[in-house]
């Protein structure tokens, strides 16, 4: 798996995509994307999704903020087994994800959304297996691209 993908890059996947589902998660709050194409389509009305997209707001962030300081980009010293547990928990979080999406009634989640969180959860899994490699190891040795 290091050949394939590298931490740096698994790193670089992970921070454009939460940015783009931070955006995404916000234009559903804000109506200018229909709710009914998040959640498996199974939301009910807008007071139910208002929650719904904060939790996802919330976690996508908090996820975000892990990646950006495991990139160096935020210098912030966090233990190695604080990464660790976080690259497993975010790993079976998107593997489940990923499933859920397959289950899911709306054809455009289905589609889009499934290999969305697939590349997500293979990320995760990189991050998770790779050594205690701190994050100016990361960065000194491969530039962000």
């Amino acid at each position: 798996m290091n050949r394939l993908l590298s931490v740096r890059m698994a790193l670089n996947i992970m921070m454009v995509i939460f940015f783009l589902i931070l955006v995404f998660h916000l234009l559903v709050l804000t109506g200018i994307i229909p709710y009914g194409i998040v959640w498996g389509g199974r939301l009910k009305n807008e007071e139910q999704m208002m929650r719904f997209e904060m939790v996802s707001l919330v976690v996508n962030s908090v996820m975000l903020f892990l990646v950006l300081v495991k990139a160096g980009v935020l210098k912030l010293s966090l233990p190695y087994w604080f990464f660790l547990i976080a690259f497993w928990a975010m790993a079976v979080l998107f593997l489940l994800n990923t499933v859920g999406n397959l289950l899911s009634t709306n054809v455009f989640e289905k589609a889009f959304f499934t290999p969305l969180t697939l590349l997500l959860f293979i990320c995760s899994l990189r991050l998770a297996l790779s050594k205690n490699e701190s994050a100016l190891q990361i960065a000194a040795t491969t530039p962000i691209q």
